[in-house]
């Protein structure tokens, strides 16, 4: 019997990764210095991952079943008919085995890398709805400044300098307002400006809320909750309560421009 032949038992535990204790040590010693029993390791080890990655279940190709059965008819007798190694595995039980966990192992990943994606498209999704908000609210912006249906009013204050400004832009039939201020005064504490939209009849409608930077510029664009097709016969900016909206102007008029 040639050196390596003693350890084909061995080398099969191995490629399992159940060989342990003084027999591991001992194969992995001879391993270092027995190239045939390297290759035939690696051979073990890849004939395992065929197996582990099957569809059709454990059944092991012919070829590494016969190389197994070869490996154990190999392994040295004692006198009287008795092993001198005892059995100490059931090679089939264990190739399902490692088939199973290699199910297992793709299942686990599918199920991390399914979880992604639907987080990945719910992202999207939500990225793509925002985007189109902004879009259409942009498209409504310029319609309101180019359209040729549009409205452009000036407000003025009177006895003030420098002369408080301010212009709208108001496409009535999309509920689309534009309005540009200048030369502000800074508010006083708990107020704030709000314009208002002042309709042929009935009572003004709130138009948003601002407040001037530090240079006295505001820009109001878009405010929710205004009426579509409302016509506007004036423009208005009072100074109000900082809890606005409110229902009706109270506070103090700052200025105003009609149609």
């Amino acid at each position: 019997m040639s050196a390596h032949e003693q350890y084909a038992d061995d080398l099969a535990l191995h490629a399992l990764g159940t060989l342990e204790g003084e027999e591991r040590a001992a194969l992995e010693k001879h391993l270092k210095t027995c190239p045939e029993c390297r290759l035939e390791l690696d051979q073990l080890r890849g004939d395992m991952a065929l197996i582990a990655m099957a569809t059709t279940g454990p059944k092991p190709p012919q070829r590494s079943r016969q190389r197994l059965l070869d490996a154990i008819a190999k392994e040295p007798r004692a006198s009287g008919a008795q092993p001198v190694r005892a059995s100490r595995f059931n090679w089939w039980a264990a190739l399902g085995w490692a088939a199973a966990v290699a199910m297992f192992v793709v299942v686990v990943q599918l199920r991390r890398e399914n979880s992604f994606l639907h987080d990945s498209m719910n992202s999207l999704a939500s990225l793509t709805g925002q985007q189109t908000v902004e879009m259409a609210n942009m498209k409504r912006t310029i319609e309101a400044l180019t359209s040729p249906d549009s409205q452009a009013i000036v407000l003025v204050a009177a006895k003030t300098s420098p002369q408080p400004q301010g212009k709208a832009f108001y496409l009535r039939n999309k509920s689309s307002l534009v309005f540009l201020a200048s030369n502000l005064a800074p508010l006083p504490p708990d107020k704030i400006y709000e314009l208002w939209l002042f309709p042929p009849t009935g009572a003004p409608i709130p138009a948003g809320l601002f407040k001037p930077d530090a240079k006295g510029n505001a820009t109001v664009v878009n405010p929710p909750g205004l009426p579509a097709g409302v016509e506007a016969k004036a423009f208005a900016v009072t100074l109000e309560p900082a809890s606005g909206p409110h229902d009706s102007p109270r506070g103090t008029g700052v200025m105003q421009g009609g149609a």
